[in-house]
């Protein structure tokens, strides 16, 4: 009986880890992508442009990030499963030793994050309606 049960609660805690981290991300489409997104509390923004460049402003990437200004190329990695699609940022002009591309996930309604090492949302911004 101890190795049913135990088998039935890995089960149970499985399925709904994948429930979970199924509803961690939203389905996309890519083309969907461009526009301007903004967090209102810390002014940040970033633009997604549909020629797959984008410009980030006062954005902090991270949990202890400083807000900085970047740019570069973007592009939509479509993994075939829900929760491991992203916008993949390739920071122009950094180097060895700095970080030169972030993962950025649509969450849906309209909304991309920043994800943390703990996998909580660093940062969500919406996109605005403003052209």
């Amino acid at each position: 009986m101890g190795k049913l049960t135990s088998g039935r609660r890995f089960a149970a805690a499985l399925a709904a880890s994948a429930v979970l981290t199924a509803g961690c991300t939203a389905q996309v489409d890519a083309e969907d992508l461009p526009g301007l997104y903004r967090n209102e509390q810390t002014g940040g923004e970033i633009r997604l442009d549909s020629d797959g460049t984008f410009t980030a402003t006062d954005l902090s990437t991270g949990e202890h990030a400083d807000p900085a200004d970047f740019h570069g190329k973007w592009d939509f990695v479509d993994n075939g499963t829900l929760s491991y699609d992203f916008v993949y940022l390739d920071i122009d002009g950094r180097g060895i030793g700095e970080v030169s591309g972030v993962h950025l996930y649509a969450r849906g309604g309209g909304k991309i994050a920043f994800s943390t090492p703990n996998g909580s949302w660093s940062l969500v911004l919406t996109k605005s309606t403003e052209k």
